[in-house]
């Protein structure tokens, strides 16, 4: 018993310490996920507590579970209007990107540990793909609100990339061991990683999403019914031979994007349940690594790193995406740096331990410094190079709450809470405020009271108002309570004036005394833009044209319908 209960304290010791760290994180800028993995290492054998873990096995079986639901909660999280920009980029990154940066990689890996083609290659296989962990943590952690075309692509890369990367590693770890099949036979099972996972993923996703929709259940259960349809659908495509990582996110896509009230029970749940992966997993990281034997292949190991981070996954990049899509060439450095390197490399750097592959303890521990070094480097400057590469949005007001009523089955009215901040709208009577049509103030708080609003009720500052509306209402709602702040980072960087996508090109050139090709006279603002950045637009896009910046504001679908003038 005093087992049991020594593993009961040290482990809620861990979380909680863990989870308090967020604090120090967000105080000190140091990465969350390095956080956890420091706090691994000191309860480890040669840390503070001692604790001794070196069984790979069952790492390699956790590390898997908790992987399975990270990647669950960032597809229920992924919006499929974001795939209209980010799906062929981010394929393109997963599959090409990740060889090419594998490939470099195991190259210098090759010449800097003196070791055959075939060992360096492992090297690289291993450490090629982003971390989902890591992005979604990271992006999410720091508030970044970067542009939909960057945002998109990034997530569904780090969400997709991994089946290139376990089919490099699983082929190249059985040529050392002398157990690989025929070149048809390596072919059929990158086929059948990306294949079945696709395939089975988006299936029994769609089908998980439609039982989750129809059945009803208590509210705690939806949570619980949508987990364990992701498990099954993780295991499943992996015994037939698929990317069980690939089907579980696309699962969580097909989940994520039905609409109705299941989500609004499984989604706070699910969150919880990602960060509890995330901190067990790199805990249990942090515990396996011996920083005795990390110190051994840390010059080394630091150059496969820096070459990574500064060379491989730049030239990787620029490669897949360049020649085939209108990416900026400030957008595609900031994609570049946000090659974050998390918990897959470090399991992937498990295979060849229990495949048997000789000296596999270089492959973890070279793994698990190129780690400490991305979550370092990349991590702790994710902020500084969003601003110097210019892919921030203006943040923008949203609701302090928002909750579901669950009235309605579908399309449920929600609570949306917000304080008055904005100057603009303070001594402003309530019938004067331009609100959406399905919206109202069901309750008004002002110094701890609450009153009842009439529409002769005057807003002052520091306000609370409780809101009773739809999703679609939040952007006309999040516009008129923008704080003066907020307002102008918008204007500076939309510009002052706007004007209509449908405007025509030969009235504003006319106004400007600006000069049109004989095709572009008859366009409209919208097709303009959307030709000048190469098809699929997004807010945040500028046109540099005639000295003058012309920013797209608004959107709808796939249509431009607002774009701001700005002058410089």
């Amino acid at each position: 018993m005093d087992v049991i209960n020594t593993l009961f304290f040290f482990t809620g010791l861990l979380i909680a310490l863990s989870v308090l760290g967020s604090r120090l994180s967000s105080l000190i800028g140091l990465p969350l996920l390095l956080i956890f993995l420091g706090l691994g290492m000191l309860a480890g054998e040669e840390g503070l507590l001692g604790i001794r873990f070196d069984n790979y096995p069952l790492a390699f079986i956790i590390s898997h579970l908790a992987l399975a639901m990270i990647l669950l909660d960032g597809g229920l999280r992924t919006r499929l209007k974001t795939f209209r920009v980010g799906f062929r980029p981010a394929l393109s990154l997963a599959t090409l990107g990740v060889f090419i940066t594998s490939g470099l990689v195991g190259l210098f890996a090759m010449w800097v540990f003196e070791l055959t083609l075939i060992q360096g290659l492992l090297v690289g296989a291993i450490v090629g793909s982003t971390d989902a962990a890591a992005v979604f943590s990271m992006l999410s952690g720091r508030g970044l609100n970067l542009n939909e075309r960057v945002g998109a692509t990034l997530e569904i890369e780090s969400g997709t990339n991994d089946p290139m990367a376990i089919f490099l590693t699983m082929v190249l770890a059985e040529l050392l061991v002398g157990q690989i099949d025929g070149p048809l036979e390596t072919g059929l099972l990158l086929v059948e990683q990306f294949g079945l996972g696709l395939l089975i993923g988006l299936g029994a996703g769609w089908l998980s999403a439609r039982l989750l929709r129809w059945v009803d259940l208590a509210p705690g259960l939806y949570s619980l019914l949508a987990l364990s349809l992701g498990f099954c659908i993780f295991g499943l495509t992996s015994f037939l031979g698929g990317s069980g990582f690939l089907a579980i996110y696309l699962a969580g896509l097909m989940i994520g994007n039905q609409k109705g009230r299941h989500l609004n029970f499984i989604l706070p749940v699910h969150d919880g349940l990602a960060w509890l992966s995330q901190i067990g997993l790199f805990l249990m990281l942090g515990l396996l690594v011996s920083p005795s034997e990390l110190l051994h292949y840390a010059l080394p190991a630091t150059l496969v790193g820096l070459m990574l981070i500064f060379v491989a996954r730049p030239i990787a990049v620029v490669i897949a995406l360049k020649p085939f899509f209108k990416f900026r060439w400030r957008e595609v450095g900031f994609i570049s740096w946000v090659g974050l390197r998390g918990a897959v490399p470090i399991v992937l750097a498990i295979f060849p331990v229990i495949s048997g592959v000789e000296g596999a303890s270089l492959y973890f521990n070279v793994a698990f410094a190129v780690v400490l070094l991305s979550l370092l480097v990349q991590g702790g400057t994710l902020s500084l190079m969003a601003r110097w590469t210019r892919v921030l949005m203006p943040s923008t007001v949203t609701p302090n709450h928002r909750g579901p009523l669950g009235i309605l089955p579908e399309n449920d009215y929600e609570m949306f809470v917000y304080r008055v901040d904005n100057e603009d709208i303070a001594d402003t009577p309530i019938r004067l405020l331009r609100f959406p049509s399905g919206a109202l103030i069901s309750a008004l708080f002002r110094e701890h009271a609450m009153l009842h609003p009439k529409g002769s009720t005057r807003l002052q500052l520091g306000d609370v108002l409780c809101v009773i509306g739809r999703s679609e209402d939040l952007p006309a709602l999040n516009r008129l309570f923008n704080g003066e702040a907020k307002l102008k980072q918008e204007r500076a960087f939309f510009g002052t004036f706007t004007f209509d996508g449908d405007a025509r090109m030969q009235d504003i050139a006319d106004a400007y005394g600006l000069t049109l090709s004989p095709g572009e006279r008859e366009m409209s603002l919208s097709d303009f833009v959307s030709l000048r950045v190469g098809g699929h637009p997004v807010v945040g896009d500028d046109v540099d044209w005639h000295g003058i910046h012309w920013v797209v504001s608004e959107m709808e679908g796939n249509r431009v319908t607002r774009v701001g003038l700005r002058l410089y």
